[in-house]
């Protein structure tokens, strides 16, 4: 029963960890296209919240659910797919929280171009460039972590 509640967990997390990325890059995007930096303040302002609230709480839980559940099933975390999936996971976080702080700036950014009444900086337009790239590694890394977690293949590592 124990087994059930950690994966139920795990999978809300995941669900929430992705959900809440993909959410956040659309409204991200859909807002940058304005060039409307009183809308992209706002926006930036939401999605800062949404990833302190939903994504910030998703990836420290999300270890610990998928911890409790292999020790509850048995498996080994040094298991090739796990272990994978440990590194896949790094990577996501080493993406992520540049991208956290590049929202911040581009919130920030956005919110002075809109109180002088004057248009994105360019260094505003850098930043965005930064962020779009790192949604590519950071959502691929994620893409491999539901593959190997479905298919939990057989890899040798050692």
């Amino acid at each position: 029963m124990l087994e059930q509640w950690l994966l139920l967990a795990h999978v809300i997390g995941a669900t929430v960890l992705f959900g809440t990325g993909a959410g956040i890059a659309f409204f991200m995007v859909m807002a940058h296209r304005t060039r409307e930096p009183a809308l992209i303040a706002h926006v930036a302002a939401t999605v800062v919240i949404a990833d302190t609230v939903f994504t910030a709480t998703a990836a420290l839980l999300q270890p610990v659910s998928g911890y409790l559940l292999a020790r509850s099933i048995g498996w080994d975390l040094s298991e090739g797919w796990i272990a994978l999936s440990l590194l896949l996971y790094v990577v996501t976080g080493l993406f992520w929280l540049p991208v956290v702080w590049i929202q911040i700036r581009l919130r920030d950014l956005a919110r002075a171009a809109a109180s002088s009444g004057s248009a994105l900086p360019p260094h505003y337009y850098s930043l965005y460039r930064i962020w779009f790239v790192f949604g590519f590694p950071a959502f691929s890394a994620v893409f491999g972590i539901f593959w190997l977690m479905l298919t939990k293949p057989s890899i040798a590592l050692f």
